[in-house]
């Protein structure tokens, strides 16, 4: 059985309609699975008066009318539901292993990563180089290859509409982490790969960023038009909880991908899967082949 014990849960008003709660002070993935499990719990409830439940990395947020429930309840109903989800190997989460393409050193996120090397940590190297190097990785290509090999649970959405955080499923001492830029970019490109701290992301649309910038998705996460079949729900792709394994793949394959969204054919190679949190912690490793195996040969 694993719990989370790092930290007491704090629990924050946010002014008159909004309740904060921290988990734990750092990102985990027993906090993050924790905060899944409760922000389940409480949409499943379905009570009147809640409007948004907003879960993050290692906490949550609940927007509400203080109208219709009483703050104070309503803190002490999230504290019954945090209690019923101590015991992590009693919960089920149904989840989505998703292939993710990436083309690594792409020409366009070269040019604008190479735009803004005044504001970086080591200007004489590109992102990859410099991200390999502090992480101990012998060239660029074994830094890649590890960026691969594990696949990374998507932790929360946010910064962005649509922008997936993403956590390898790695031990601890396997875990990459890069420091943001100096300064930030005042341009970075539509469906940019980067990564920033711990967390890997896919930019959904153009604008400035400040995560190490290694590749272009050639397919969406993000699309208001809601013309391809993934998106026929929601104009957002990725879901908390999502697993993503990041695959590189060649420019001839980049290209093929792009053909497909233009002509409105692609769809993400992905399968359903369920699993409990006590499982994964027990076994993170042998989780994450399991979990690659159901996803190209089940």
């Amino acid at each position: 059985m694993k719990e989370v014990s790092q930290l007491q849960s704090r629990y924050e008003y946010g002014g008159d309609e909004f309740i904060f709660v921290q988990l734990s002070e750092e990102m985990s993935l027993e906090a993050n699975f924790k905060g899944m499990a409760i922000t389940r719990k409480l949409k499943e409830k379905n009570w009147e008066g809640i409007y948004d439940i907003c879960p993050s990395n290692a906490s949550y947020m609940v927007r509400f009318d203080p109208d219709i429930i009483e703050p104070q309840q309503l803190v002490e109903e999230l504290r019954q539901i945090e209690s019923e989800v101590e015991r992590l190997d009693d919960i089920v989460i149904t989840s989505r292993l998703v292939d993710v393409p990436v083309y690594f050193e792409d020409p366009w996120t070269h040019e604008a990563l190479m735009r803004f090397r005044d504001r970086h940590q080591d200007p004489d190297l590109t992102d990859l180089e410099y991200s390999a190097k502090i992480n101990g990785y012998s060239s660029k290509e074994a830094f890649i290859q590890a960026l691969t090999d594990a696949p990374f649970l998507v932790s929360m959405i946010g910064f962005v509409p649509g922008l997936p955080w993403c956590f390898q499923m790695v031990p601890r001492e396997k875990q990459i982490e890069v420091p943001k830029y100096v300064r930030p970019r005042t341009f970075t490109p539509e469906r940019a790969f980067g990564f920033g701290g711990a967390f890997a992301v896919i930019y959904p649309v153009q604008g400035a960023g400040g995560y190490q910038l290694y590749g272009i998705a050639p397919a969406p996460i993000y699309q208001k038009e809601q013309t391809l079949y993934d998106f026929q729900d929601s104009i957002v792709f990725p879901r908390q909880g999502d697993i993503f394994r990041y695959r590189s793949i060649s420019t001839d394959e980049y290209q093929a991908i792009r053909q497909q969204v233009e002509d409105g054919s692609f769809v993400y190679h992905k399968k359903e899967i369920q699993f409990t949190p006590g499982e994964v912690l027990a076994d993170l490793e042998g989780f994450a082949r399991q979990a690659l195996r159901r996803l190209y040969h089940d």
